[in-house]
């Protein structure tokens, strides 16, 4: 057997470099395609400010959302977690008025601004009574 026939191995056809160029040539369009911004940031305006006015209200899901997320912080603050508080802000639905009022700002809609406005106000004021409530009725009083 000479050396020729030694060295020669299987897939030694002439067919791995191109092979392997074409994988590697797939894979960085899959890499492209991930990293790719292009499609995110092409976002319909009348969409966007659709979304923003429907996060506004305060009803249905974000109620309860904000019911939990002040329960989350009553506790948290009753045990003096600042990790704990944390979170209940995150997910607080607070944010849906303020982006309201933000946009309403931007777009100059004056209608849009009062609407978030009053929701803002509302939640804020649901979120301290609620706590209040919690406040009163909890069998922990120190920290």
């Amino acid at each position: 057997m000479n050396q020729e026939e030694k060295n020669k191995g299987a897939g030694d056809d002439g067919t791995f470099f191109p092979k392997l160029k074409e994988m590697l040539i797939d894979f960085w369009h899959y890499v492209r395609e991930l990293i790719d911004l292009e499609k995110d940031t092409k976002a319909d305006a009348h969409e966007t400010i659709a979304q923003i006015d429907k996060s506004v209200v305060f009803k249905g899901t974000n109620l309860w959302i904000l019911i939990f997320s002040v329960l989350v912080c009553a506790v948290g603050l009753n045990i003096n977690s600042t990790a704990v508080v944390i979170g209940a802000m995150l997910i607080s639905p607070l944010l849906g008025p303020i982006m309201g009022i933000g946009l309403g700002v931007g777009i100059n809609s004056f209608s849009l601004i009062k609407k978030s406005l009053l929701n803002f106000g509302e939640m804020v004021s649901f979120a301290v009574i609620a706590s209040a409530i919690y406040f009163f009725i909890t069998p922990l009083s120190e920290a």
